[in-house]
């Protein structure tokens, strides 16, 4: 049986494995070269520019008053003020809090409550979200806002509501002279990253130095980075797609990173011509958008070697590298808690629909009968559950949730709740979830959160949020929401609620009101009765309404 052999860490020592070492040896052994390229802004840093900047950063925070292990939360969107402070939470010790910028409402509220960070760094149009917010967003003592248009508005928004509020640039004025900055170590907390709610609220994965750098690790090997190579990000850098699957492995390989704001399906081989892309990711229907533009004869005139794509297309893979010229794609199957137990080698043929091989230098993987935890046989569906060989290359659990993060670690593997089958060759299949997570586009989106979003309507009685397959490969899921109403309600009527209460990714897409919905003797929800019934005639149709009234 296949295992994943090519992994084997760019720094060899484990006491190495932390933002600050990393880009020190860059900034020392290759100073002048370019690390952050950020076209839109027409900016570039070289590793010693980008060193002193997070230098700065880190000073100017601690001079405020932050100390190590403060969380700082950062809610903006791509920009080289995000990486900037990124990059200054790793040298400083203080605790990154990435937020997405579509929240608003009891979304934004909950992740206040759980990571009560002290210190944030926002852009300008999410100064007033904060004071819809403001019992959970007292605990942070002073913004630093980023300018997009309306800064010296947003600074007074947040002042008149009693915080303290300043421009960004003040934490890149330098560092104060003499100031020191000790490294921490890999062990130490560098950032919580929210990830998707399932039968309650989004947890936050409390992920060490260490962890982020071997995610990183884990790219590098995949795609064989190095120094020569120029990897583009479009995604946002408050997931880990963009910065610890992209970023940090630029990093890493002592390469360039080029970061984007967003996506463009129509420009995506310009970006990589102008920018000399070797290298980028994909994820969900991004790969699906990129083929369906117009083809063209110079499709394959780019740099491109290497494509790291989750989930790959498989039905169209082929031809897609083809079209443009690519030598390799790449797949993993992980999660934010325990990195990627499961990855593809580079340039090989896999079969069909297949995530990759189990690293077992660095894992141990079992599929197990989710209630029983007894292994299935190979070629049976059971639950991936994951253990690390080395320590701190899983996460610390879920931040400030210490009964959340004993029950996914129960009987000392973690339960991913993802149901996985596994071949006679080693390779590993995604079949579904066991969650009730749903991913949407790219964005993970949690039922019970967008449930409670709806629960607020004055004439909904009950919810249950699910995810239908969407009509695009890799397209993930569309939400789907059955209502149980106590007063005479349309689907036009929840979907306005919606607006300003729920991200607008993650607003139903589907609605169906019900007289009731199925649960088990125990009143827990049978959500797999609902999947089972799906899209039914009587079901509404957002995108559908949407096209009759235009």
């Amino acid at each position: 049986m296949r295992t994943y052999t090519d992994l084997v860490p760019a720094f060899a020592d484990q006491g190495d494995w932390t933002l600050a070492t990393v880009l020190r040896h860059h900034a020392q052994r290759r100073p002048e070269a370019t690390f952050l390229d950020l076209p839109e802004e027409d900016l570039t840093f070289t590793y010693a520019e980008s060193l002193a900047q997070a230098e700065s950063v880190a000073d100017r925070l601690a001079e405020a008053g932050a100390q190590g292990g403060d969380r700082v939360l950062v809610m903006a969107a791509n920009s080289s003020q995000f990486l900037r402070t990124w990059l200054g939470t790793g040298i400083g010790g203080t605790i990154e809090v990435p937020i997405n910028t579509a929240y608003e409402g009891v979304f934004l509220e909950h992740q206040m409550t759980v990571a009560a960070p002290r210190w944030a760094v926002i852009d300008d149009v999410q100064a007033a979200k904060f004071l819809a917010v403001a019992e959970p967003a007292k605990v942070i003592e002073k913004f630093w806002v980023i300018d997009s248009g309306s800064r010296d508005e947003a600074i007074a928004t947040l002042t008149g509501a009693g915080w303290q509020a300043a421009p960004w640039e003040e934490l890149a004025r330098g560092a104060r002279p003499g100031a020191e900055f000790p490294t921490p170590p890999p062990h130490a907390q560098a950032s919580i990253f929210f990830t998707s709610g399932t039968t309650g609220p989004s947890k936050g994965v409390a992920m060490p130095h260490a962890q982020m750098y071997f995610f990183g690790q884990e790219v590098v090997s995949l795609q064989r980075l190095t120094a020569d190579d120029v990897y583009l990000t479009c995604t946002p850098l408050f997931h880990g797609n963009a910065q610890f699957m992209a970023a940090y492995p630029a990093l890493i390989a002592g390469a360039r990173l080029v970061c984007r704001p967003k996506f463009s399906a129509s420009r995506w081989v310009e970006h990589l011509r102008v920018s000399g892309v070797t290298a980028t990711n994909l994820i969900g229907v991004m790969m699906d958008f990129i083929w369906k533009q117009p083809a063209k004869a110079d499709d394959a005139d780019n740099g491109l070697r290497t494509v790291f794509a989750a989930p790959t297309a498989s039905s169209i893979v082929e031809e897609f590298k083809q079209r443009y010229g690519i030598e390799a794609f790449t797949e993993v199957f992980g999660l934010t808690e325990t990195s990627a137990p499961i990855l593809s080698p580079y340039g090989e043929d896999r079969p069909a629909g297949a995530a990759g091989l189990q690293a077992t230098d660095w894992f141990d993987v079992r599929l197990v009968d989710p209630e029983t935890d007894r292994e299935v046989p190979v070629g049976e569906v059971g639950e991936l559950v994951v253990r690390p060989k080395h320590p701190w290359t899983c996460s610390m659990g879920y931040f400030g949730m210490p009964d959340k993060t004993a029950e996914a670690w129960r009987n000392l593997w973690f339960h991913t709740g993802d149901a996985l089958k596994k071949d006679a060759d080693g390779w590993f299949y995604f079949v579904d979830r066991y969650k009730d997570a749903l991913r949407r586009r790219g964005e993970n989106i949690s039922s019970y959160e967008v449930e409670q979003g709806i629960l607020s309507h004055p004439a909904v009685l009950e919810v249950a949020v699910i995810g239908v397959p969407a009509d695009s490969e890799a397209g993930e899921d569309e939400v789907m929401a059955y209502v149980v109403a106590s007063a005479p309600v349309e689907a036009a009527d929840l979907w306005q609620w919606c607006e300003g209460r729920v991200p607008n990714f993650a607003i139903p897409r589907f609605i169906r009101l019900v007289d009731a919905i199925p649960k088990t003797p125990s009143e827990k929800v049978q959500k797999v009765q609902l999947r089972e019934q799906g899209i039914t005639p009587d079901t509404a149709d957002r995108l559908a309404t949407a096209a009759a009234t235009r």
